[in-house]
C-alpha cells in the first residue's frame, strides 16, 4: 500500500494536540518547542496521578485508564530481578476510516515522542519502540527522531504489514520481535511480557500526545476543557478524510456540520468494529462516552462515518464486509472460512437472494461470534448486524429484488490503490468442467447447470495461491486473475 491519503486538519474550540499546525505543515524540533515549550520530568508516582486526574485512558479503541496500565507494568517489573520494562508506540491504523494517528505522527511527531519518551523516563525503560505502517508516516518518524539527537537514541521505528489486525495488541508485539505479526489468540498481558519479554507499556499514539500534553499544562489546566468526567480533546476522523480536535462533550452534529457533512442515512461510529446510529440518535449525541454508551454505541479508535442521502447503505455494508474477510489473519476458521462465508450470503441477499439469503446472513453472524483467536470475527459480525438493524428495509427490498435504486458511492473508505484480486471467467472457454470449485470452493460456486455462477470473484488475499491453482488446473484455460 502507498502512503495514502493525507488528512485534513480542523479543531473545533482551542486545540491541543494540532496546536501550531495552522502555521506550520509539520512542527520539527524548533517549532514544536516553540509551541509546547520543554517537557519536565515526572516520577513514576507523579505521572500516574495525573493520569488518574485527567481520566486519561487509551484512545485505540478499548479505551483502557492509562494509569492502571503504568500501574501494572511497575509491578511487574518489581517482580523481575532486573527490572526492566519498555515502551511501545501503536502507530498503525489499519482501517481505511481512520487517520487521526497518522495526522499526529505526519504533522507532530514530536508530541508523541514526547509522551512516550516521559513514559519510558518515568519507568526506566531503556527502548521506546514506534510501531508504523506507512512509508510516509515512517519518514515522518524518522526524521523526529534524528532531530532530538542524542535523546533520540532510544527510539526504534519500525515499520510492519499494513493490514487490519496489526494493531491487536499481540500481533503488533509479535511483529516488533520479529514474528509475524498476527494475533496470539492467546490473553497476553503486554504490561507482563511484550517487547523483548519484558513488562510494555503499550498504548496508541494519541494517548501519548494527551499525555505530553497534560504534563505541561497539569491536570487543573488539563481540566479546562471537555466534560468534568471526560476532561480533555477528542481527535476524530470524520467520514475517512478529515482530522478534528474537539473538546469532549461536543455535540456531533456540530462536528459534522464544521467538516461539510450532516447525519444523511446515519453514522457509524467506532469504524468498521462500530455501530450505526439511526439520524435521530446522531443529531442527540455527544462526543463522549456516556453519550455513546446510552445508545449502545462506543468511540473507539474515534472513527466517525456519515452515510449521504444518495448511496446505498446495503451496498456499502456489503462492500465493507468483503473487505473485512479479506483482511483475515488466516489462523483460525471464522476468520478463514466464517468471514468469506458471511460476505458472500450478505452479497446473495444485497442481489436479490430472497429471505432465505437474509436467514442465511443471520446464521453466518452467530457462527463466527466468541470463536476468534482475536476480536475481528467478532467486530466484524457485530458490523454487519448492526447495519441489518439500522437498515432493515433497505437489505429487505433488496434481498426480495426491488433494491433501493442508488448506486454504491463507496462513502465507506476503504485503501484506494489495492483494489481486491478478482477471479474472473471467459464464458468463451469454459466447458463447465468445474475443477475450480474442487480447488477454490471459498470462492468459487457452481449455478444449476456446474458453471460458474458468476464471472468475477473477489479472491481473498490469504487465498490468492489456490486462485493461482484453479487457473493453472482449469482444462479450459478460461481462468484469468484480474486486479
Amino acid at each position: 500500500m502507498n502512503a495514502g491519503p493525507r488528512p485534513g486538519l480542523g479543531c473545533v474550540g482551542a486545540p491541543r494536540l494540532l496546536a501550531g499546525l495552522d502555521r506550520a505543515a509539520r512542527l520539527d524540533r524548533e517549532a514544536h518547542l516553540a509551541v509546547h515549550g520543554p517537557l519536565p520530568r515526572c516520577h513514576p508516582d507523579e505521572l500516574v496521578t495525573l493520569a488518574d486526574d485527567i481520566e486519561l485512558r487509551g484512545r485505540g479503541g478499548a479505551g483502557f485508564p492509562f494509569a492502571r496500565k503504568m500501574r501494572a507494568v511497575i509491578r511487574s517489573a518489581r517482580g523481575r530481578s532486573d527490572g526492566l520494562t519498555a515502551v511501545v508506540v501503536n502507530g498503525s491504523e489499519g482501517e481505511p476510516s481512520c487517520l487521526k494517528d497518522t495526522a499526529l505522527l505526519l504533522h507532530a511527531p514530536h508530541l508523541v515522542l514526547d509522551g512516550a519518551l516521559l513514559a519510558a523516563a518515568a519507568l526506566g525503560a531503556e527502548e521506546v519502540a514506534v510501531a508504523v505502517t506507512r512509508a510516509d508516516v515512517e519518514q515522518s518518524v524518522r526524521e523526529a527522531v534524528a532531530e532530538r539527537g542524542p535523546a533520540g537514541r532510544r527510539v526504534r521505528v519500525a515499520r510492519l504489514p499494513e493490514r487490519f489486525v496489526t494493531g491487536e495488541g499481540t500481533a503488533l508485539v509479535d511483529g516488533l520481535n520479529g514474528g509475524a505479526t498476527l494475533p496470539s489468540g492467546q490473553k497476553v498481558r503486554t504490561s507482563e511480557r511484550g517487547l523483548g519479554g519484558m513488562p510494555t507499556l503499550l498504548s496508541n499514539t494519541e494517548t501519548f500526545a494527551q499525555l505530553a500534553v497534560a504534563a505541561r499544562l497539569g491536570a487543573s489546566e488539563y481540566r479546562t476543557a471537555g466534560l468534568p468526567a471526560e476532561p480533555g480533546t477528542v481527535l476524530l476522523t470524520v467520514a475517512g478524510s478529515t482530522v478534528v480536535e474537539t473538546p469532549s462533550g461536543t455535540s456531533l452534529p456540530y462536528v459534522l456540520q464544521l467538516c461539510g457533512t450532516e447525519p444523511g442515512q446515519g453514522v457509524l461510529v467506532g469504524g468498521y468494529h462500530g455501530k450505526w446510529l439511526d439520524p435521530v440518535s446522531a443529531r442527540a449525541a455527544q462526543v463522549s462516552r456516556q453519550s455513546l454508551d446510552a445508545l449502545g454505541a462506543r468511540l473507539g479508535a474515534g472513527a466517525v462515518l456519515p452515510l449521504p442521502e444518495d448511496t446505498c447503505p446495503a451496498g456499502e455494508v456489503a462492500r465493507v464486509a468483503r473487505w473485512m474477510a479479506g483482511e483475515s489473519a488466516g489462523q483460525c476458521g471464522p476468520c478463514v472460512r466464517g468471514l468469506p462465508a458471511l460476505a458472500d450470503v450478505l452479497d446473495d441477499a444485497v442481489r436479490g437472494g430472497g429471505r432465505a439469503a437474509l436467514d442465511a446472513v443471520e446464521a453466518r453472524m452467530r457462527s463466527v461470534l466468541g470463536r476468534g483467536a482475536c476480536s475481528h470475527p467478532d467486530g466484524t459480525s457485530r458490523f454487519v448486524a448492526s447495519a441489518l438493524a439500522s437498515f432493515p428495509d433497505e437489505f429487505r427490498d433488496h434481498a426480495l429484488g426491488s433494491g433501493c435504486g442508488r448506486r454504491v458511492l463507496g462513502a465507506l473508505p476503504l485503501p484506494r490503490d489495492e483494489s481486491p484480486e478478482r477471479l474472473v471467467v471467459d464464458w468463451t472457454l469454459c466447458r463447465g468442467h468445474g475443477l475450480c470449485v474442487d480447488v477454490l470452493p471459498d470462492v468459487v460456486r457452481l449455478d444449476a447447470d456446474g458453471y460458474p455462477a458468476e464471472a468475477s470473484m473477489v479472491v481473498p488475499g490469504h487465498l490468492r495461491p489456490k486462485a493461482l491453482r484453479a487457473v493453472r488446473r482449469c482444462p479450459a484455460l478460461a481462468l484469468r486473475i484480474q486486479g
